[in-house]
């Protein structure tokens, strides 16, 4: 049975620091399984029954959130100049070691997943994992059938980086569709602009076969379930 210093727990369990957690544990309050705790480095079974002040705690080793990424805001943990997707979570879902799994552009919208899982946003991320990542992009011109064949055949970036293979889809009024499976900086901005198109919007859709939400508006996070975090991998 995997086991936890009580201060962590409690820090995971209460979204506090470590040295609140600390304070708590000489106040008297915390018990586990029946047992009152003081020393911070005692260690528990991640299943056992912890309370404070007699009130029984929630314990998830993980959390896994999908955001609607708006606009203006930077994919990161932490920024001293803007607001980060973290700075905007809602405070029932903030606890500490969250980040973002990848990165979308400070002006780039839509599916985003936080969590403090590093295994599991490593596996996501990595490009021998090839899973697929939709976007719907705004141009600033016509898409032309050609692209397709361009795209889907892999496209040499500017600066002479090979890409994988992509789908292309077009839409009406200068939109496209585009899946790739690897995330190269500003990659979608510099393949359409290697057949001469200027990105305007993007928004990402999906990951794997985890959907954006339609009812989930710019801003707002929802908790992934376990069930939905394998949807990626699928």
């Amino acid at each position: 049975m995997a086991e936890i210093r009580i201060d962590k727990y409690l820090s995971v369990a209460l979204s506090v620091s470590r040295t609140d957690a600390k304070a708590l544990l000489k106040s008297g309050k915390i018990t586990a399984d029946g047992k009152v705790v003081l020393r911070p480095e005692t260690k528990i079974s991640e299943t056992a029954t912890v309370k404070y002040g007699g009130q029984e705690l929630a314990y998830k080793k993980y959390i896994y959130i999908l955001m609607n990424k708006p606009e203006g805001i930077l994919s990161a943990s932490t920024d001293k100049r803007v607001k980060t997707v973290v700075d905007i979570l809602p405070e029932n879902l903030k606890r500490t070691g969250l980040f973002p799994v990848g990165r979308l552009d400070k002006n780039t919208t839509g599916l985003l997943i936080i969590t403090d899982d590093g295994d599991f946003g490593h596996k996501v991320t990595s490009p021998k994992s090839l899973i697929k990542k939709q976007y719907l992009a705004g141009l600033d011109g016509k898409v032309k059938e050609e692209f397709v064949e361009i795209f889907k055949n892999g496209i040499t970036l500017a600066d002479g980086e090979e890409c994988m293979p992509a789908d292309l889809e077009i839409l009406e009024n200068n939109h496209a569709v585009v899946t790739i499976c690897e995330g190269k900086y500003h990659q979608i901005k510099r393949m359409f602009g290697v057949v001469g198109l200027g990105v305007n919007t993007l928004k990402r859709l999906s990951i794997g076969k985890l959907t954006l939400p339609p009812t989930l508006r710019e801003g707002e996070c929802i908790e992934l379930s376990l069930n939905e975090i394998q949807q990626i991998f699928e």
